[in-house]
Protein backbone atom coordinates (compact mmCIF):
# COMPACT_ATOMS: atom_id res chain seq x y z
CA UNK A 1 0.00 0.00 0.00
CA UNK A 2 2.81 2.20 1.12
CA UNK A 3 4.55 1.65 -2.69
CA UNK A 4 0.97 2.82 -4.34
CA UNK A 5 1.17 6.00 -2.52
CA UNK A 6 4.51 6.36 -3.17
CA UNK A 7 4.01 5.81 -6.74
CA UNK A 8 0.94 8.42 -6.84
CA UNK A 9 3.12 11.21 -4.99
CA UNK A 10 5.59 10.65 -7.63
CA UNK A 11 3.23 11.24 -9.88
CA UNK A 12 1.45 13.65 -9.22
CA UNK A 13 5.70 15.34 -8.71
CA UNK A 14 5.72 14.57 -12.47
CA UNK A 15 2.44 16.10 -13.83
CA UNK A 16 3.56 19.18 -11.28
CA UNK A 17 6.85 19.79 -12.88
CA UNK A 18 5.35 19.32 -16.22
CA UNK A 19 2.61 21.57 -16.13
CA UNK A 20 5.05 24.24 -14.39
CA UNK A 21 6.84 23.39 -17.77
CA UNK A 22 4.23 23.98 -20.05
CA UNK A 23 3.38 27.22 -18.15
CA UNK A 24 7.06 28.52 -18.08
CA UNK A 25 6.82 27.90 -21.89
CA UNK A 26 3.71 29.58 -22.93
CA UNK A 27 4.78 32.57 -21.28
CA UNK A 28 8.44 32.61 -22.82
CA UNK A 29 6.44 32.59 -26.44
CA UNK A 30 4.16 35.11 -25.83
CA UNK A 31 6.84 37.14 -24.60
CA UNK A 32 8.60 36.16 -28.01
CA UNK A 33 5.69 37.04 -29.88
CA UNK A 34 5.20 40.46 -28.49
CA UNK A 35 8.91 41.35 -29.06
CA UNK A 36 8.81 40.41 -32.38
CA UNK A 37 5.45 42.76 -33.01
CA UNK A 38 7.42 45.82 -31.04
CA UNK A 39 11.02 45.57 -29.79
CA UNK A 40 10.57 48.46 -28.27
CA UNK A 41 7.67 47.37 -25.49
CA UNK A 42 10.94 45.68 -23.18
CA UNK A 43 13.34 48.98 -23.78
CA UNK A 44 12.88 51.89 -21.53
CA UNK A 45 15.50 54.26 -23.66
CA UNK A 46 12.61 56.68 -25.01
CA UNK A 47 12.78 59.96 -23.37
CA UNK A 48 10.13 62.70 -23.93
CA UNK A 49 13.00 64.54 -25.30
CA UNK A 50 13.03 62.05 -27.95
CA UNK A 51 9.68 61.63 -28.59
CA UNK A 52 8.16 62.99 -31.92
CA UNK A 53 4.65 65.45 -32.04
CA UNK A 54 2.55 64.92 -34.68
CA UNK A 55 -0.22 67.36 -35.26
CA UNK A 56 -3.38 65.75 -35.44
CA UNK A 57 -5.15 67.29 -38.53
CA UNK A 58 -8.04 69.62 -39.10
CA UNK A 59 -11.42 68.25 -39.72
CA UNK A 60 -11.49 68.05 -43.56
CA UNK A 61 -14.16 65.88 -43.65
CA UNK A 62 -16.32 68.17 -45.78
CA UNK A 63 -13.68 69.45 -47.73
CA UNK A 64 -13.92 69.61 -51.84
CA UNK A 65 -11.35 70.51 -54.54
CA UNK A 66 -11.94 70.74 -58.10
CA UNK A 67 -15.33 69.59 -57.75
CA UNK A 68 -14.60 66.61 -56.31
CA UNK A 69 -15.02 65.80 -52.41
CA UNK A 70 -11.78 64.91 -51.17
CA UNK A 71 -13.12 62.32 -48.46
CA UNK A 72 -15.14 60.02 -50.69
CA UNK A 73 -14.68 60.97 -54.29
CA UNK A 74 -18.07 62.19 -54.98
CA UNK A 75 -18.97 64.90 -57.22
CA UNK A 76 -19.94 68.21 -56.13
CA UNK A 77 -23.25 68.91 -57.07
CA UNK A 78 -26.55 69.02 -55.52
CA UNK A 79 -27.57 66.32 -52.86
CA UNK A 80 -23.56 65.62 -52.53
CA UNK A 81 -24.17 65.48 -48.41
CA UNK A 82 -27.41 63.83 -48.43
CA UNK A 83 -25.36 60.86 -50.18
CA UNK A 84 -22.31 61.20 -48.07
CA UNK A 85 -24.30 60.63 -44.75
CA UNK A 86 -26.42 58.08 -45.82
CA UNK A 87 -24.01 55.95 -48.03
CA UNK A 88 -21.02 56.21 -46.45
CA UNK A 89 -21.99 55.26 -42.71
CA UNK A 90 -22.38 51.74 -43.84
CA UNK A 91 -19.94 51.40 -47.02
CA UNK A 92 -17.12 52.52 -49.01
CA UNK A 93 -18.21 55.34 -51.15
CA UNK A 94 -16.33 53.41 -53.42
CA UNK A 95 -19.09 50.91 -53.48
CA UNK A 96 -21.14 53.60 -55.24
CA UNK A 97 -18.82 54.79 -57.49
CA UNK A 98 -18.63 51.77 -59.05
CA UNK A 99 -22.22 51.59 -59.89
CA UNK A 100 -24.02 52.97 -62.25
CA UNK A 101 -27.05 52.25 -62.29
CA UNK A 102 -30.72 53.87 -63.83
CA UNK A 103 -33.73 55.47 -61.00
CA UNK A 104 -35.43 52.08 -61.13
CA UNK A 105 -32.08 50.18 -60.46
CA UNK A 106 -31.17 52.60 -57.52
CA UNK A 107 -34.45 52.51 -55.90
CA UNK A 108 -34.20 48.84 -56.17
CA UNK A 109 -31.17 48.62 -54.55
CA UNK A 110 -32.08 50.86 -51.93
CA UNK A 111 -35.42 48.82 -51.20
CA UNK A 112 -33.20 45.73 -51.30
CA UNK A 113 -30.85 47.64 -48.95
CA UNK A 114 -33.63 48.62 -46.00
CA UNK A 115 -34.58 44.58 -46.93
CA UNK A 116 -31.72 42.91 -46.29
CA UNK A 117 -29.17 44.92 -44.70
CA UNK A 118 -30.98 46.89 -42.42
CA UNK A 119 -31.16 50.38 -43.89
CA UNK A 120 -33.06 52.74 -42.33
CA UNK A 121 -36.13 54.74 -44.19
CA UNK A 122 -34.25 57.23 -45.82
CA UNK A 123 -37.87 59.59 -45.99
CA UNK A 124 -37.01 63.06 -48.08
CA UNK A 125 -33.57 62.56 -48.65
CA UNK A 126 -34.03 58.98 -51.06
CA UNK A 127 -35.48 61.58 -53.81
CA UNK A 128 -32.23 63.80 -53.21
CA UNK A 129 -30.15 61.10 -53.03
CA UNK A 130 -31.20 59.30 -56.27
CA UNK A 131 -31.23 62.47 -58.41
CA UNK A 132 -27.77 62.85 -57.20
CA UNK A 133 -26.65 59.32 -58.20
CA UNK A 134 -28.71 59.39 -61.36
CA UNK A 135 -27.63 62.83 -62.69
CA UNK A 136 -23.54 62.43 -61.86
CA UNK A 137 -23.37 58.27 -62.04
CA UNK A 138 -25.42 57.90 -64.68
CA UNK A 139 -25.72 54.46 -66.58
CA UNK A 140 -22.62 54.29 -69.10
CA UNK A 141 -24.10 52.43 -72.55
CA UNK A 142 -20.47 51.01 -73.29
CA UNK A 143 -19.05 48.74 -70.49
CA UNK A 144 -17.35 45.75 -71.47
CA UNK A 145 -16.22 44.79 -74.95
CA UNK A 146 -18.69 43.28 -77.35
CA UNK A 147 -18.50 39.16 -77.74
CA UNK A 148 -15.82 38.10 -80.30
CA UNK A 149 -17.30 37.26 -83.55
CA UNK A 150 -15.86 36.19 -86.96
CA UNK A 151 -12.95 34.32 -85.41
CA UNK A 152 -11.42 31.43 -87.15
CA UNK A 153 -10.66 29.20 -83.56
CA UNK A 154 -7.91 26.61 -84.41
CA UNK A 155 -8.09 22.73 -82.60
CA UNK A 156 -6.16 22.13 -79.73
Amino acid sequence: MDDNKNLFKQIQALYRGLFAFVVAFALIGVGLIAYMNNPQLFTSDITASETEYVPIPEDDSDKIEDGVHVRTGFVEADGLMETVNNCTNCHSSELVLQNRMSKENWIATIRWMQETQNLWDLGGNEEIIVAYLVKNYPVIKKGRRGALTDIEWYDL
